[in-house]
């Protein structure tokens, strides 16, 4: 029954016979439930696993299992986590499926796909952008996920930028919360918001992207290379898939003269984002690249997560911040 909120059968047999015979031991549980020792202990591993079950404040040292009320919440609130992540996985595969096309545009004949266009060399990748900039004509709308941005990619693009806003254009950029700790990066998003544009961060970007007008958008074909290659876009329901994939994350990103604050839970925005992605069981080093960090931060803000949660491993911090409602999509921040 309980299977519908991720507790297997085994599971679900010791967990109530335990509610039953609280003080009864492994063999007792072995006699209850007609599993096998090993299969009772795996169990018990796995109940502990969820939070499922405490240590005895009478007896120290045996376990009990907490009151079905808490422990259906603990499961609820799991769920709830992994609805939260599937979601956001969700959001991310939008723009992965746009860079699939990359991968398929070598098996067909260019003429077959007029609504892809391939950009090789960083020289033919420059020139495209600047023909995107000079046809926009009302919105230009853009993720740089590359953390702290070049000198010579910020002077490149200054001349643009101005031409574009001088025209009345609507630009608005997100850029990663890491750029806040790049005094250069910083004071060319500073110099965008006074010219007119529109600055925010974001903890996490899923891919690097330009959209002018709704109509035509260019990716990356490798995430890890830009410069090797891009794609344009034109076909109208992969635009749309990225317009509301860059809407849903603009609504929650944070203005860049808008001061961090911790939610009522006591987290930042990256320290959320680390345990979102923690939760999908990403290593310190792609946790870094997703944030525009070191490995040495991304290990440093894990480390200090699951000292605040108080947990011994990353799956029991991502249960106890579900339990806790940290990863609760309707809670504050």
């Amino acid at each position: 029954m309980l299977q519908l909120l991720g507790l297997d059968g085994d599971s679900e047999r010791v967990y109530k016979a335990m509610l039953v015979a609280p003080q009864g031991g492994v063999a007792d549980l072995v006699s209850r439930t007609g599993l096998a020792d090993k299969e009772v202990r795996s169990a018990l591993d796995r109940l502990s696993e969820l939070a499922l079950l405490r240590e005895s404040f009478e007896y120290p040292g045996e376990l009990r299992a907490v009151s079905p009320e808490a422990g259906m919440e603990v499961l609820l609130a799991r769920q709830q986590a992994e609805l939260a992540a599937q979601q956001q996985r969700v959001a991310e595969s939008r723009a992965a499926a746009a860079q699939m096309i990359a991968e398929y545009a070598d098996l067909r004949p260019s003429s077959a796909q007029p609504d892809v266009e391939q950009v090789l060399g960083l020289d033919r990748i420059r020139d495209r952008v600047a023909e995107l900039a000079a046809s926009v004509q009302f919105e230009a709308m853009s993720f740089s996920p590359d953390g702290a941005q070049t000198m010579e990619n910020m002077e490149a693009s200054k001349p643009l930028d101005l031409d574009v806003l001088g025209r009345g254009v609507r630009m608005r950029s997100l850029y990663l919360d890491s750029v806040r700790n790049s005094p250069p990066s910083i004071a060319y998003a500073n110099w965008l918001a006074e010219n007119g544009g529109q600055v925010r961060t974001a903890p996490s970007l899923p891919v690097r992207m330009i959209i002018v007008d709704r109509r035509v958008a260019m990716i990356p074909v490798n995430g890890d290379d830009t410069a090797h290659g891009a794609l344009v876009l034109h076909g109208h329901g992969t635009l749309t898939a990225l317009c509301a994939l860059f809407e849903g994350i603009w609504s929650s990103a944070r203005p860049l003269g808008e001061v961090e604050q911790r939610d009522t839970r006591g987290l930042t925005a990256p320290e959320r984002e680390t345990l979102r992605l923690l939760g999908q069981g990403l290593t310190d080093e792609a946790i870094s690249k997703r944030l525009g960090v070191s490995p040495r931060t991304a290990r440093r803000i894990a480390a200090d997560l699951m000292e605040h949660l108080g947990a011994r491993s990353r799956f029991q911090a991502g249960v106890l911040a579900a339990q806790r409602g940290w990863l609760d999509l309707d809670a504050e921040g």
